[in-house]
């Protein structure tokens, strides 16, 4: 970032600025706070250059902080140019140049984190993540100065060092626009015009540029810019004025600059209307992170480069380097809202905004992934607006929105796109419509993942019985809702049922699919899990080293679908006994894999860990299985409701590793949350509430509460005696703890007299297969 040739002014604000952060040895951050547009940036610049030049024993740092994404970006910028070794393991650059700005061989230093607009992103991390502000320094070397928008960043960042910046003094103002005008004898033959748009202007620097910027493109006089504004009728000003104060919270001096805004848009009207089209589509979207490809095409590809150029002139639109990326200042995006209502296009232009984005919005599968991303918050922010709710492509967008967020594991944001449509096309298709059972079924899904297991059977039964009556037996539709149903039966206790109905469509799509087909993969792979949910483990082992090894052949490293396989062979490995191949296929595979490609608390990644703490459980690692689970647990306490089917598993595991370490309090009141929760959420006869009854009871074994631990084996006995064979090894285990209870009360002096030989291998299969310990896959 050069000086600004243009800058003027400012003195007062900038000797204020280095008398805190140089004159007095107590402040060490400061803050800059001001209007969008009023200049904040360009005066922390002028301070940086200062220092560089009068403070040579200071390095000088710059960091923007509009998005995550730039913060990161700047933190790596800057960890490459300073050359800071990776040799601490932690290749995260945020925590790289903060403790490197920690150590004393970072010495003196300034830095700038600028566009601190966004309070949740500097301090969402108080108390349970961290934020933005957890990765800066706070070294006695070290001077930081934040700009922001927000008073309320500025004094959490800052306390009540903050420095406000106010309206420029006409004598700056004038200073500035005779600066950036090309033509600058503008200034000196028509002094009184140019102070009355000064004035119009309400002399802010951001409206000056754009102004200037008008006069130099168009070569038109100060007094015909002057007339343009002063020529917009005095209704559509006082309501753009209302509406600007109303929706930005700020008064006064943001009048001017959206009638300054909205003459430039008019005039982009008149004379090129392929721009002021794309003006009109991004007062739908988001201003920041704009990709081009989600742009309407003009006619040509030269009359679109043509039509970004005009507002880029402008600075309406200012590109990130590669002019495949834009960004819009928040305050013109308003103002560009404010110029459609006013010419009654709202709904039009809304309308036309949606069904373009429904045409280019990428369906979920995996490679489409980046796309899809990058078009999220577009699609959001247009499904937000009141607009245009009776399209139908808002819903055909909803649709594909929600199942992408799923994919992405926001599953919570993926239950509310998918509620929009499957409402909508309830009310609007008939039952049979293939798009309103689609919806059905996706929905289902999302509550599946979200918990939601009898809303998920109620929508999928439904699902299915339906298609049997229209379609074919082959029909993917109806195999695939067949597929999803099954799933829901295994995540409800319903093991016997998901196995008949994947063993039917595994049998069907085996007759008419290719061997590699994804489809039939993915059956494989539920049936598998289905059997060694039952206890089928060799089967399950078998049927999943199949699936692995195509998987293996013909999808990428990082593809959901084969870490998923991987995953669940781990869990059988571990079923079976081999438990030295399941630490392996999780750690240098599924775990690794994910930790480099997916969010920390995507659903998929968490249950890989779970899966691996589980694995270290019963290697004996009980310390690094506590630790892994920990981690689970107090992400999921963040994303997921307190009954989620994940969360409770990750406690009860948790619970159980503590109980082997030694936490014997602990892991009681961890399992009697779990118990407490399923008693309230599960039917009595379902394998989790059995489980950690089961556990709870164990556990209160250990802790000398042997009457309460009868009365929970009790109960246990009992009901799995309606449930399972006489030789089942979960009613053994069973067994085995009640009578080693009743052998207690009795002070029998040998713990083994009842079951001694058979009690002590069935514990081990509690420990791997669903009993104390769970899996979330």
């Amino acid at each position: 970032m050069p000086p600004n040739p243009r800058f003027v002014g400012r003195e007062a604000e900038l000797d204020t600025l280095r008398q805190l952060l140089f004159d007095d040895e107590k402040v060490r951050t400061a803050a800059l706070v001001g209007l969008g547009g009023m200049g904040k940036t360009q005066v922390a610049l002028q301070l940086a250059y200062w220092v560089k030049k009068s403070k040579p024993g200071y390095s000088v740092f710059w960091i923007p902080a509009l998005s995550e994404a730039t913060f990161e970006q700047a933190c790596g910028d800057i960890v490459k140019k300073l050359a800071i070794s990776l040799s601490s393991g932690d290749k995260d650059p945020k925590c790289l140049l903060r403790d490197y700005l920690n150590s004393p061989g970072a010495g003196n230093w300034f830095l700038v984190v600028d566009n601190a607009d966004d309070h949740d992103l500097l301090f969402k991390g108080t108390g349970k993540s961290e934020g933005l502000i957890d990765y800066l320094s706070e070294s006695e070397g070290g001077r930081t100065l934040f700009t922001t928008r927000s008073r309320i960043v500025a004094g959490d960042a800052a306390n009540s060092d903050v420095v406000e910046l106010k309206r420029m003094s006409p004598q700056d103002a004038t200073s500035q626009l005779e600066k950036s005008l090309i033509r600058k004898e503008a200034v000196h033959n028509s002094p009184d015009q140019v102070q009355e748009l000064l004035n119009e202007l309400e002399c802010l620097p951001l409206a000056i540029t754009q102004a200037a910027a008008y006069l130099n493109k168009n070569q038109i006089s100060v007094a015909d810019y002057l007339g343009l504004l002063r020529g917009t009728p005095r209704d559509m000003v006082s309501l753009m004025s209302r509406e600007f104060r109303d929706k930005t919270r700020y008064k006064g001096t943001q009048n001017a600059v959206a009638t300054t805004w909205l003459v430039s848009f008019e005039q982009i009207r008149k004379f090129e209307s392929a721009a002021a089209d794309l003006l009109a589509f991004i007062s739908r979207i988001q201003p920041k992170g704009i990709p081009r490809s989600l742009l309407p095409p003009c006619e040509s590809e030269e009359e679109t480069t043509n039509a970004i150029g005009t507002l880029c002139a402008y600075s309406f639109l200012s590109s990130r380097g590669d002019n495949e990326v834009f960004d819009m200042h928040s305050l013109v995006h308003m103002a560009t809202r404010i110029w459609v209502e006013q010419r009654g296009l709202t709904e039009e232009e809304a309308e036309k905004a949606i069904r373009h984005v429904y045409e280019v919005f990428p369906n979920d599968d995996h490679e489409n992934r980046f796309l899809w991303r990058e078009y999220m918050p577009h699609a959001l922010k247009m499904l937000q607006d009141p607009e245009a709710e009776n399209i139908e492509e808002r819903y055909d967008l909803y649709h594909w929105v929600g199942r992408c967020l799923k994919q992405d594991g926001r599953i919570k944001e993926a239950v509310q796109a998918l509620e929009q449509c499957h409402r909508w096309r309830s009310r609007e298709y008939p039952e049979e419509h293939p798009d309103r059972l689609a919806s059905k079924h996706a929905l289902a899904s999302a509550y599946e993942s979200n918990g939601q297991v009898k809303e998920a059977i109620d929508l999928l039964e439904h699902v299915v019985e339906v298609r049997k009556r229209v379609l074919a037996e082959d029909h993917p539709s109806r195999l695939s809702s067949q597929h999803e149903l099954a799933s829901a039966y295994q995540s409800n206790g319903q093991v016997k049922e998901a196995i008949d109905l994947l063993e039917h469509v595994v049998e069907v799509e085996g007759r008419v699919l290719d061997e590699d087909h994804p489809s039939r993969l993915s059956s494989q792979h539920a049936l598998a899990s289905a059997y060694e949910s039952n206890g089928q483990v060799k089967e399950a082992i078998d049927l999943l080293e199949h699936v692995v090894e195509v998987r293996k052949r013909v999808l990428a490293e990082d593809h959901p679908s084969r870490l998923s396989s991987q995953h669940e062979l781990a869990s059988a490995y571990q079923s079976n006994g081999q438990v030295k191949e399941a630490i392996d296929l999780l750690e240098h595979h599924v775990v690794e894999v994910e930790g480099r490609v997916v969010a920390e608390d995507h659903p998929s990644r968490l249950s890989s860990q779970h899966e691996l703490a589980s694995a270290y459980q019963s290697n004996g690692q009980v310390k690094e299985a506590v630790d892994l689970l920990e981690h689970v647990v107090e992400v999921e306490g963040r994303v997921v409701a307190e009954d989620h089917p994940h969360r409770l598993a990750s406690q009860n595991n948790l619970a159980v590793a503590c109980r082997e370490d030694g936490q014997v309090e602990r892991a009681i009141q961890l399992l009697e949350h779990v118990v407490e929760v399923r008693e309230r959420t599960l039917a009595e006869n379902h394998p989790n509430r059995l489980g950690s009854q089961h556990a709870l009871a164990v556990t209160y074994m250990k802790d000398g509460q042997v009457e309460r631990a009868i009365k929970l084996l009790e109960k246990v006995v009992e009901i799995e005696a309606q449930m399972y064979d006489e030789d089942d090894s979960r009613r053994e285990v069973s067994r085995y703890w009640l009578e080693k209870a009743y052998a207690l009360v009795r002070e029998e002096a040998d713990e083994e007299a009842s079951l001694g030989e058979v009690g002590s291998e069935v514990e081990g299969w509690w420990s791997g297969n669903n009993g104390e310990g769970e899996t979330t896959n």
